[in-house]
């Protein structure tokens, strides 16, 4: 029997080790005191995390999971007049604040890094201000250095992990690939650099992925500015993203404190704040910060959408239709038969599936086809 279930693609935003699930799972990190749990609880929309001013304030790792904001989903629900629109889901961990010897235990230690380790990505939160009224846990405020201290304690931890695990399969012939591959990380993380810079090929990333190594994962800077610094940034977090940018990595402005006054605001009184600040509901925030990791993660969201129901879900750039089918149900990638597809502004200008039909808008693809940004898809199978 042969189905069919129309979906809708929409680029959003990573390395080739990322292989992306229903929704996004980051970690929040940084020293104390750097805005971390404040940003989390304006983010969410949530005050159950504490912020205080002293160390060690977040004695639990706070989760909150917030929608991913998506116009395409709610303009694709409108068309269909969807009962029930889903989005997509990015869910932040809110960490206790690490300190030099984390990995050794100082501070609330390693405790807090194992949380890491559950999450695909870090937003590594970075103070980017100056406020004597705020104790920094160093006596002074240095971007760079602060990065440092984090990078450190993450890769120790992981230099520890690497050693005993290769003690294990350095013996092994069957483990060539994974004690080659942990050599390799041990070297970088010897010299102070993270593991996701090490020379590592497929098969050697998939024979270490059981470790869920730290600095394996994908980082993005969230430098934490004042509300004056927050449409052009400032120096400190002008030296965060020229790092950033060196390594390939994201960076994006936010501010606690402006987002947490946000969320007290009406829609139009956010707008105009925001716009007294020179920046957009779209330029700040958790939509700058989405984009941001769905860049680095090189993601995209397609949906499926119907009367019924629209919902958005994420898969990698460069999948193939028939993979991309597969994150709805498996029976629909094993038995692809092809995918009518036709570009999202396309519908949207024909306001119906059966008017771009009409016009000729829609095409058939197989399974060779690599799903693009604003496909939307038909797909059909057998069963």
């Amino acid at each position: 029997m042969m189905l069919a279930v129309l979906a809708v693609v929409s680029r959003a935003f990573a390395p080739r080790r990322f292989v992306p699930t229903m929704g996004l799972k980051t970690g929040i990190v940084g020293l104390p005191n750097v805005g971390k749990s404040t940003l989390f609880n304006a983010l969410t929309e949530d005050v159950n995390a504490e912020a205080a001013n002293y160390p060690f304030c977040t004695i639990e790792p706070n989760v909150g999971v917030v929608s991913v904001p998506d116009e395409r989903l709610l303009k694709l629900s409108g068309i269909h007049d969807s009962a029930k629109t889903v989005a997509t889901s990015l869910e932040f961990v809110d960490i206790a604040g690490l300190v030099r010897g984390a990995s050794e235990g100082e501070g609330l230690g390693n405790q807090f890094l194992g949380n890491v380790r559950e999450c695909d990505a870090i937003v590594h939160v970075v103070r980017c201000f100056e406020d004597e009224n705020i104790i920094h846990v160093d006596g002074s405020v240095d971007a760079l250095r602060d990065i440092e201290v984090i990078e450190l304690e993450l890769a120790l931890s992981d230099l520890g992990q690497v050693e005993r695990r290769l003690t294990k399969v350095s013996r092994d012939r069957k483990l060539a690939d994974e004690a080659q591959a942990l050599r390799k990380v041990q070297t970088v993380l010897d010299e102070g650099t993270q593991a996701r810079f090490a020379d590592l090929d497929d098969a050697e990333l998939a024979a270490i992925a059981p470790l869920n190594l730290l600095t394996l994962k994908p980082a993005i800077f969230a430098c934490n500015v004042n509300d004056d610094s927050l449409a052009t940034g400032n120096a400190m977090s002008e030296a965060v993203a020229a790092l950033a940018t060196e390594r390939g990595e994201g960076s994006v402005l936010v501010s606690a404190q402006v987002e947490s006054e946000l969320v007290s605001l009406s829609p139009d009184d956010r707008a105009d704040y925001l716009d007294a600040l020179g920046v957009t509901l779209d330029t700040c925030g958790l939509r700058a910060l989405v984009r941001a990791a769905y860049d680095t993660l090189g993601l995209i969201t397609y949906y499926t959408s119907g009367p019924t129901e629209t919902r958005a879900w994420t898969i990698k750039d460069g999948w193939t239709a028939p993979r991309a089918a597969g994150v709805i149900h498996g029976d629909f990638e094993r038995g692809f038969i092809r995918a009518e597809t036709i570009a999202y502004a396309d519908l949207l200008q024909s306001g119906t599936e059966k008017a771009a039909r009409d016009k000729g808008l829609m095409r058939a693809e197989g399974k060779d086809y690599v799903v693009k940004d604003g496909d939307v898809m038909l797909f059909r199978f057998n069963v």
